[in-house]
């Protein structure tokens, strides 16, 4: 599974959890609209159990206060004890961060990484002008140990939250210690991390082949990146829309990217706590334009939600390997101290009523997502599409 030195992952190792804690922008941005019947609703039941876990872990926070103990810890303990695969418990400090990183800033050194198969951590990109950039460090080198700490054969989620420590006591100018390598070159390299920002949306429009739109994550603002970006390709031009890797982000910017190849009509449906709801796109997207979907193991959450609709909707042909299968519904409630639970209250589904929680969404056509030839892959099959340009 791909993953990237930004803002969806955990700040430690235990709270892998959270990967996609955005996905509770659906509650918070207002983009849902629409009701069912009755008859689909779940249980009180489900509704009761919901409100008794936020109960629950409230009062462990609070307990542990009245104790002289610490309430995150608490509730971080409630929280595993519920069963909640998906709940995650931050400080205050933490959370601000992460309402940061919905805005597309994060505090890191630059780097993209991935695990081979044989378990290395390979280094895939470097930013611009980040730390890692000023360092010298290049993509292909290999990244063997975090302050100390080897990474090999670590998900790569756990090395991005050594790489990004923890946001409170490791905050921007503190050091971290990288061990790399390049061929038979090892070195260590000390840098410091900084406030960058994220660049969610880049197209590439090669002259031999169609556009190529990669969208890593879903911050405030990267569905009307994605549209504009779509509105200013040539008429009839092909889009491979390159989800690999893409972790969620907030859902209505998912549903506006949507929007852009989309005339209206059903993006997904979900439930708070056995309230079912609908999210919709915009009328007015492009809907004869060639689309392929390209995903990996590591499209999640929000990313997830868009590739179903294009695919329930007959829109794109998906390609690559099965997604992540993050398909569930995560609700803030601030605890006693500060800190702040997200608990599961629900999980959405695709237009035709398919789960993707635990399951995932499967491609049309499964290809290796991180072969070099995946792109022309994609290409190759948006030249059945229809022309392109």
């Amino acid at each position: 599974m791909s993953g990237r030195d930004l803002f969806c992952q955990p700040r430690r190792p235990r709270r892998g959890a959270a990967l996609a804690f955005v996905f509770t922008g659906v509650l918070v941005a207002g983009a849902a609209t629409g009701s069912f019947p009755g008859s689909d609703r779940k249980p009180a039941s489900d509704t009761a159990r919901s409100a008794g876990r936020q109960e629950e872990v409230a009062r462990a926070a609070a307990e542990a206060m009245e104790d002289g103990k610490s309430p995150v810890e608490a509730a971080e303990r409630a929280v595993s004890r519920s069963g909640d695969r998906w709940g995650a418990v931050y400080s205050s400090g933490e959370y601000e961060e992460l309402e940061d990183a919905l805005d597309g800033r994060y505090t890191g050194v630059g780097l993209s990484a991935r695990r081979e198969r044989d378990g290395r951590i390979e280094v895939t990109g470097v930013r611009d002008g980040s730390p890692a950039a000023e360092a010298g460090i290049r993509e292909g080198d290999r990244l063997r140990s975090v302050d100390g700490e080897r990474v090999d054969g670590r998900p790569v989620p756990e090395v991005v939250s050594l790489l990004r420590g923890d946001g409170e006591k490791d905050p921007a100018g503190t050091a971290v210690r990288l061990g790399l390598e390049r061929g038979t070159r090892a070195w260590t390299e000390t840098v410091r991390r900084a406030r960058l920002s994220t660049d969610s949306v880049t197209v590439r429009t090669p002259a031999d082949g169609p556009a190529v739109v990669r969208v890593t994550s879903f911050t405030k603002g990267v569905g009307e990146q994605v549209r504009s970006a779509v509105a200013g390709l040539p008429s009839g031009a092909g889009v491979v829309l390159d989800l690999r890797g893409n972790s969620g982000g907030l859902v209505g910017e998912a549903v506006t990217a949507a929007s852009a190849f989309l005339d209206g009509g059903l993006v997904a449906t979900y439930d708070v706590d056995g309230d079912q709801r609908a999210l919709h796109a915009e009328a007015g997207g492009d809907t004869t334009r060639p689309l392929v979907a390209l995903v990996d193991g590591g499209t999640m959450s929000a990313a997830e939600l868009l590739t179903g609709a294009l695919q329930d909707r007959g829109r794109a042909v998906v390609l690559g390997s099965r997604t992540f299968g993050k398909g569930s519904v995560q609700m803030p409630s601030r605890l006693p101290g500060g800190s702040v639970a997200e608990l599961t209250v629900g999980h959405y589904r695709t237009p035709l009523g398919r789960g993707v929680d635990g399951t995932g969404i499967t491609p049309d056509l499964e290809v290796d997502p991180e072969d070099p030839a995946a792109l022309e892959r994609a290409r190759t099959v948006l030249s059945g599409l229809g022309p392109t340009a």
